[in-house]
């Protein structure tokens, strides 16, 4: 009986740290018509200064100063944090991340309500662009 029960609470912490992976690796794909969809706003100065102002109000907490997922809240969090100057990131198509950050999904908050005008938006999408590694 022993046995029987340290079997089962070892296959249920087992099987609860697999579903956590599984929750971790979800891919999240943004639909094809903003996949395809352009910024419109260019990456000036004036973009890059907005863009940065947003991204320390609304996704420095999480994110990090310079993108690399190590934000103040990042810790609590269960999702991994993505360090934004990987490939991995910036490969994404600007509308890709447009629809993250406007709809966002599990812990990444949905942004349309909070940051209404599209242009701070892609300005925040100007900003992550020059995250890249150096």
């Amino acid at each position: 009986m022993k046995r029987s029960l340290s079997f089962l609470l070892v296959l249920s912490l087992v099987l609860s740290m697999s579903s956590f992976r599984i929750f971790q690796a979800k891919p999240w794909n943004a639909p094809e018509a903003f996949v395809k969809k352009s910024n419109p706003v260019k990456s000036d100065a004036e973009s890059l200064k907005t863009g940065k102002e947003v991204w320390s109000k609304h996704c420095q907490s999480c994110h990090g100063k310079a993108g690399a997922g190590d934000g103040t809240k990042a810790a609590t969090l269960e999702t991994e944090m993505k360090d934004f100057s990987t490939a991995d990131v910036q490969s994404q198509s600007d509308g890709s991340m447009f629809y993250k950050i406007s709809e966002g999904r599990d812990e990444m908050p949905t942004f349309k309500k909070k940051i209404q005008d599209e242009t701070e938006i892609w300005s925040v999408i100007n900003f992550i662009r020059t995250l890249k590694a150096k």
